[in-house]
């Protein structure tokens, strides 16, 4: 549940954070009667990350479980490659995302009716679509076939609603590029597990050989239904038999990742003029 619960309020509070962006932004300059097409398109973009998830878990059902592995696997990969380059682009322009959006916002409210739904759909609906899939993907890797990894995304959600209300009245300010920082390392070993999972679901459907090649099995020790079994797998996404094609997936993303993302920023281009942290400016 807590791994689900991070990816549910790291993702929901991107997408909270762009809609309260947009309605101070209308609020404040006075353009109240641009809210409802703002409204709209925010409204249609959460109805296609929505029914983008449904048919994902629907869909799938009616697959062979070999489709049904290749296509997880698929799916699982290309998450995991979705969500690394977001908190890289997250990590990289936090602290430019207001003055992004009041300048996209600027134009379509030049332009129109049609133009403001479609700045606040493209707006959310990216964070929209990468969430459902990500989200689908790790509750996929991760559910011990209890509701626990589904009610951690609504539980992440709404806490995401939440605190992005609370920051458009003004009532919490926190940073927020320190906030993704960690979260991102966090996601960053979350997808770790995705991806390995992704990885062993492409064996099982024969796509890739060794699913018999055990890199180890500590079955023995730690029982995959204890509940620290279970809290490793949720959190980690660990299995005590993993494959050896697993591991080095693993290893092999986890750790440069991981390096690339909590390498501090150059001086010269981060250091030397700091601008306000995005929280400060919410």
């Amino acid at each position: 549940m807590f791994a689900n619960y991070l990816i549910g309020l790291r993702e929901g509070l991107e997408a909270s954070l762009v809609v309260c962006i947009l309605i101070a932004y209308l609020v404040k300059t006075d353009r109240r009667d641009a809210l409802k097409p703002v409204w709209i398109g925010i409204g249609v973009a959460v109805g296609l990350a929505l029914a983008f998830g449904c048919a994902l878990e629907f869909g799938s059902q009616e697959l062979t479980f070999e489709a049904q592995e290749a296509l997880g696997g698929s799916l699982s990969i290309l998450a995991v490659c979705l969500v690394t380059w977001m908190v890289f682009w997250m990590r990289r322009t936090a602290r430019h995302l207001k003055a992004e959006l009041h300048g996209k916002l600027d134009a379509a409210l030049q332009m129109g009716t049609g133009a403001l739904v479609a700045t606040a759909f493209l707006a959310v609906g990216r964070e929209g679509l990468e969430t459902a899939l990500f989200v689908w993907a790790s509750v996929r890797a991760s559910s011990d076939g209890t509701e626990a990894p589904l009610i951690g995304v609504l539980l992440g959600i709404l806490t995401a609603v939440v605190l992005g209300y609370l920051f458009y009245r003004g009532a919490v300010r926190i940073n927020l590029a320190k906030f993704f920082t960690w979260t991102g390392a966090m996601l960053v070993v979350v997808a770790a597990g995705v991806l390995a999972y992704g990885f062993h679901d492409l064996q099982e459907a024969d796509f890739l050989p060794g699913l018999t090649n055990k890199a180890f099995d500590i079955s023995d020790t730690i029982d995959p239904t204890s509940w620290y079994g279970t809290l490793l797998k949720g959190i980690f996404n660990f299995q005590p038999d993993p494959t050896v094609l697993q591991v080095v997936v693993w290893t092999a993303y986890l750790v440069p990742t991981l390096i690339f993302f909590l390498i501090p920023s150059r001086p010269g281009k981060d250091k030397s003029k700091t601008p306000a942290p995005v929280a400060e400016e919410v």
